[in-house]
């Protein structure tokens, strides 16, 4: 291609963003009324040419034809677009090649989408991990370990940067050094909620993305976070559930899950907590019970193994190194004192380091329990919680 066609085309382009931005930015418009102004207008740029008239005959309210019309949604988009820019974002369009396919599936999907860090992993396979805000240590537990071996062997993983179970999924994906791309409910420099800000970072920094379809400014209204979780779901190949109460979110997120056709993965808990609640009522209407990345992985279709299979050539090496790091964490390696202490604590549930003491009163003192603990912690087996708690680590 010539260097004055590309520049036609590059300008064309910028003019179909445009285009779609002015839409999303005009009052009275959603994603569906979107999608098929579009659908009519035949190319996103006549949009800018249309007469009033041809505005109001594409189904639009009376308002936001004369927003179009009047040349203030343009203007807007201009704004909004320059202001991305300078943030270090863009937004991609459906028009876009690197807009996702799998969004295109969906009932309504964005008519745009803000993103802030590598664009073309909302195009790969990934695990949407999602759950309560007030997980149990158990519930944490497997949210970070579940994420770092999906991770590990290429899945991107996908979650809402929420406290909780969302914050231990990202995490758990940096910690393979895999891929993670978190969809949030206000525009891409509002964080939410603050003290995730350098897990904000992190994301982006290793490779990963923020994404959102909501512009810059948008602050976190309830109402925005169910909008989200259709996208979460939708970018993704399956949802993986762990931990929600009986009305929570993350319903949401199983029930666009099953009505996008998407695979749905469940952990299992203890029918005593009330977020075990989500995930075990799922398993009863038929989301697959898991417990190990495994789990997921058999489930996955031929071409996403194939996809993953060609991007991750390294993956066996990788597998040898966490099978030998492992290997340094098994029971053979660890002293008598480490056993004895560790055989205590338990996954789902933190015990006090006074319980501890008292549980091994008469076979330990507590100089040797504090040693035990220190070093159960440094090789990755125990973690301390907030007032001396300590929880085994999955």
């Amino acid at each position: 291609m010539e260097l004055g066609q590309q520049s036609s085309t590059a300008a064309l382009n910028r003019t179909s963003s445009l285009a779609w931005l002015a839409l999303k930015l005009t009052p009275g418009l959603g994603a569906r009324r979107i999608w098929k102004a579009m659908a009519k207008l035949g190319t996103p740029e006549r949009l800018f040419e249309a007469s009033l008239t041809e505005l109001e005959s594409l189904g639009m309210p009376a308002h936001s034809a004369q927003f179009c019309f009047e040349g203030k949604a343009r203007e807007a988009a201009e704004s909004e677009l320059a202001r991305v820019i300078e943030a270090g974002g863009e937004i991609v369009t459906p028009d876009d090649e690197r807009y996702p396919e799998r969004l295109r599936e969906i009932y309504d999907p964005p008519a745009v989408l803000w993103i802030r860090g590598n664009v073309e992993l909302l195009s790969q396979p990934g695990i949407a991990v999602v759950g309560t805000r007030r997980p149990s240590p158990y519930g944490t537990g497997m949210a970070t370990a579940l994420a770092r071996d999906l991770a590990a062997r290429g899945l991107v993983i996908l979650s809402g940067m929420a406290r909780g179970i969302d914050t231990a999924a990202h995490q758990g994906a940096l910690d393979a050094r895999g891929k993670t791309v978190a969809v949030w409910g206000t525009g891409i420099d509002v964080i939410y909620p603050k003290e995730n800000k350098k897990l904000a970072e992190n994301i982006v920094a290793s490779g990963g993305a923020i994404v959102s379809e909501f512009p810059l400014g948008t602050f976190p209204a309830p109402q925005n976070f169910p909008v989200r979780n259709r996208i979460l779901s939708g970018m993704s190949v399956g949802v993986l559930v762990i931990e929600a109460a009986e009305y929570s979110g993350t319903r949401i997120t199983a029930r666009l899950a099953m009505e996008q056709n998407r695979e749905v993965y469940a952990v299992p808990g203890n029918v005593t907590s009330k977020n075990a609640w989500g995930p075990n009522t799922l398993i009863k209407q038929g989301a697959k019970l898991t417990a190990t990345w495994e789990d997921v992985w058999e489930d996955l279709a031929s071409d996403v193994k194939l996809v993953l299979a060609e991007k991750n050539q390294g993956a066996a090496a990788e597998e040898s190194k966490m099978a030998r790091q492992a290997s340094l964490l098994s029971e053979s390696s660890m002293t008598e004192h480490e056993r004895m202490v560790i055989e205590r604590l338990r996954a789902d549930e933190s015990t006090q380091l006074d319980d501890l003491i008292e549980q091994l009163e008469g076979k330990l003192d507590s100089g040797e329990i504090f040693t035990a603990l220190f070093e159960l912690e440094l090789a990755g087996r125990v973690r301390q919680l907030p007032g001396k708690n300590y929880v085994r680590v999955l």
